[in-house]
């Protein structure tokens, strides 16, 4: 199913590599993560080239809701008590300096960008709220509690960041892809220290960025004990009162909903992938509740690689890996996390650090409770019988009734239903088991 985005815009394509290639930075992956990094070292003169398994912007960046923001939920009381004021303060400057490069480079691009504030509400616990505008102040970071009028249901109020954006993200990256060295049908395959071997080729590069949402290279970084994948659901309506805002319930439960041109998009239903949950059911209902008269223009679903703490991996691919680099773990939020990650990798490889480059290391600590979570489900799912099996670590696959796909519960990696690949970490099709 197309997204809005899909429908209103229109990318360029670019040709397959048809033969060995020597380059300095190699990126592999073709979303908005891995073109802005290849649009940074492109604007800086660096020889770099972005390999693409499909076309540029076919996965997981085409289904997004395209909101710009540094409100990650009610991130900012967790952070500073797990990391401190100082920390917290690093990773809210971040993801602003993000949006300020949002807004800077769409002042010459035809977007439909536009500056929107962003909301987060609860529906029954105010005092969530009221502890974020606390660390809030602590990290001197100007936000308000107020009602949510214009919203069709109660809530308890909502923390407000003024100033953030939203816009049309296949516009956008129409507008700066084009002149890029992109490789598109190119899959990556193997990666073997300075040697990236595709089906037909072999890319040697001094440096490797692998921005492939959820990383393939299984012998370093263990992400696949510290990510798991979420699906979420999107539908589009007509004929529904707008809203001014960009909202989302602080649980992760409830509604997100933003405006485009005539069109209100509304999220949820949202489940970890590979298990059962509410997906477009849960907003049919919603809209039949709440926007009786609407009639539905698109839907559409997406997946986000969740991390063990909130925060996005950026940076050394491992600690054994000083050539190797990754951005993944966006939680939710790849627009401004897809900026921070071009931004920190392209300093570190221009300038040899960041000052982020800490807060977002795929190094830092991995004790956190979700680990267990996480090793959990594989061990669970490894010793079940299934019809078809996951060739990324064998884990067996659930079948989604929702959108007729073979899901892997362990990292999320997703099939048709006759076994072909839609997203990775596989880079296999799915086979029956035997």
């Amino acid at each position: 199913m197309l997204s809005v985005w899909s429908n209103n815009s229109n990318l360029p394509h670019f040709k397959p590599l048809n033969e060995d290639i020597k380059t300095d930075v190699l990126i592999i992956g073709g979303g908005i993560s891995g073109i802005l990094c290849a649009y940074f070292l492109h604007q800086q003169g660096i020889n770099y080239a972005l390999v693409e398994s499909n076309t540029i912007c076919c996965g997981i960046t085409k289904d997004t809701t395209a909101k710009i923001t540094s409100q990650h939920g009610l991130i900012y009381n967790k952070l500073v008590d797990s990391l401190g004021v100082e920390n917290a303060q690093l990773y809210l400057n971040a993801n602003q300096k993000a949006l300020n490069t949002y807004r800077d480079m769409c002042k010459n691009i035809s977007c439909d960008f536009e500056i929107k504030d962003s909301y987060v509400y609860s529906i029954d616990d105010k005092s969530l709220l009221e502890e974020e505008i606390l660390s809030l102040e602590k990290i001197h970071f100007k936000a308000n509690l107020v009602d949510t009028h214009e919203l069709p249901f109660n809530t308890v109020g909502a923390v407000e960041f003024k100033n953030q954006a939203q816009f049309n993200v296949l516009k956008f990256i129409s507008s700066i892809a084009k002149d890029l060295n992109i490789y598109e049908n190119t899959f990556a395959r193997q990666v073997d220290n300075h040697k990236v071997r595709t089906d037909n080729n072999t890319i040697t590069a001094n440096k490797i960025i692998v921005c492939s949402h959820f990383p393939f290279i299984n012998r370093y970084g263990m992400y696949f004990l510290k990510m798991y994948q979420h699906r979420s659901y999107v539908i589009a309506l007509q004929d529904a009162k707008n809203v001014h805002g960009m909202y989302i319930d602080e649980s992760n439960q409830g509604i997100s909903l933003r405006n485009y041109k005539n069109l209100l998009l509304v999220g949820g239903g949202g489940h970890r992938t590979g298990k059962d949950g509410g997906n477009w059911r849960f907003l049919d209902k919603f809209a039949k509740e709440y926007y009786p008269n609407s009639k539905e223009a698109y839907r559409w679903a997406t997946q986000d690689c969740i991390t063990l703490d909130g925060i996005p991996y950026i940076g050394n691919y491992s600690k054994r890996t000083p050539n190797l680099y990754v951005a993944t773990g966006f939680n939710k939020w790849g627009m401004t996390s897809s900026m921070v990650s071009a931004m920190v990798l392209t300093d570190i490889l221009l300038k040899g650090d960041s000052i982020y480059k800490d807060i977002f290391s795929p190094s830092r600590s991995m004790l956190k409770p979700q680990l267990f979570v996480n090793g959990v489900e594989a061990t669970k799912n490894l010793l079940t019988i299934s019809k078809r099996r996951c060739p990324h670590m064998g884990c067996a696959l659930h079948w989604n009734s929702s959108e007729h796909t073979w899901d892997c519960p362990c990292h999320g990696s997703r099939f048709s239903k006759h076994g072909t690949l839609i997203d990775n970490p596989s880079t296999k099709n799915a086979k029956h088991s035997t």
